[in-house]
């Protein structure tokens, strides 16, 4: 069995022969991206020997925001609508991890309530990434049907976040000490109403899209990432439990009220990109799981944020917080020199450490299964450029 290390010395010593022999005519350098719907402003540069690849250099950085940067000129508060674009579908869970790193430094306890809201708020956000994801997969594989389902459906919960958060992409919603207001009147039902449809919906998904022949014979057993070579990797998310490794941050570091709500780590074993598509599929059935126990469980009447200063600010200190967002891991490393302002704020992103894996799994396939390879790995190029 290949390893990372045999592919690594691989890859070293085609680069040093394509410099070397760069006569040779039978191979063809092919710029996929940044300009590429598909690509989602990200470029690599691949090396076609026939139509087989046998060459990639991942090439990202045409979307860089300077978000960590921007950190540090304004205080932890005003910080959260611009770390919000970096991926806006998902913005609940950009700021959540955020959020829980400052309440770390500046010492504030989140009301009970607002911890149930923002894990509401985080999972439906999660269904929104994830429908737009499985859309976008769906035409890069030439089936439009999986293009305007997703699409569609994923109004069911961009509807809720409107009724919850007064917006329907970026919601500024979490913010240090909680959430910015209560959940409005007659949202438990409505929100009940469209999971439930949702659940529905998913089976019909399975039928038409993950058990269509054509994707199946496009996508099972290919871009194989063993389970040995996934951990070496460091990749996150539905990547990671593609390949074996039950690994949920929401799990194994609980964060606000998940240690109070009982729900399953999907995963699966092969490791190819038909399980790396159908890990995501499986978190939606578990999201609506989750939703369900959250509503019911969630007090009943309280405060739903802490009562800040208009600068609040901590000791020096430094913090590192994780959740589980739409791509994995997202961590903010923040710290602190004791004013209203970050000192230095980093972000660990899945999208950045699951496209490590692009050149290792591109490499000795064939040029049509680049689509299924590539957007398998769950990887937003505006997300890892920052």
């Amino acid at each position: 069995m290949t390893t990372i290390e045999d592919k690594i010395e691989e890859s070293k010593k085609l680069g040093m022969q394509i410099v070397k022999e760069s006569e040779d005519d039978r191979l063809m350098t092919l710029s996929v991206g940044p300009q590429h719907p598909g690509s989602g402003h990200f470029r690599f540069v691949i090396k076609v020997d026939g139509d087989y690849i046998v060459y990639c250099d991942p090439d990202p950085g045409y979307v860089h925001r300077g978000d960590e940067k921007m950190c540090e000129y304004r205080n932890v508060i005003q910080n959260i609508p611009h770390l919000e674009r970096p991926v806006i579908h998902d913005s609940n869970n950009i700021t959540y991890s955020y959020s829980l790193a400052v309440e770390e430094l500046v010492g504030i306890e989140v009301p009970r309530r607002g911890q149930f809201i923002r894990a509401i708020a985080s999972e439906l956000n999660r269904q929104v990434y994830t429908l737009y994801w499985l859309a976008i997969y769906g035409i890069f594989l030439g089936h439009s049907t999986m293009f305007m389902w997703p699409a569609g459906d994923r109004e069911l919960f961009i509807d809720l976040l409107e009724a919850l958060t007064g917006a329907r992409v970026t919601h500024a919603f979490n913010i240090p000490g909680g959430v910015r207001n209560d959940i409005p009147e007659g949202f438990k039902d409505r929100c009940l109403r469209n999971v439930g449809y949702f659940e529905k919906r998913l089976k019909e998904y399975e039928d038409i899209f993950y058990n269509n022949p054509l994707f199946r014979q496009r996508t099972e057993g290919v871009g194989i990432l063993q389970k040995e070579d996934a951990i070496k990797l460091g990749v996150t998310g539905s990547v990671l439990r593609a390949s074996g490794v039950p690994y949920d941050i929401r799990k194994v570091e609980p964060y606000d009220v998940y240690n109070e709500i009982d729900f399953n780590v999907q995963y699966m074993r092969t490791g190819d990109s038909f399980a790396r598509s159908y890990v995501p599929f499986l978190d939606m059935k578990e999201s609506c799981h989750i939703i369900r126990q959250l509503l019911d469980k969630m007090p009943k009447s309280g405060e739903v944020r802490a009562k800040l200063q208009p600068n609040p600010k901590g000791p020096p200190n430094e913090a590192y917080r994780r959740v589980e967002s739409g791509r994995g891991a997202l961590g903010y490393y923040v710290v602190s020199d004791g004013t209203p302002k970050p000192y230095r704020v980093k972000i660990s992103v899945g999208s950045f450490r699951n496209i490590l894996a692009l050149p290792f799994l591109l490499v000795g396939s064939r040029m049509a299964d680049m689509p299924s390879i590539y957007w398998s790995l769950n990887y937003w190029p505006v997300e890892a450029d920052r």
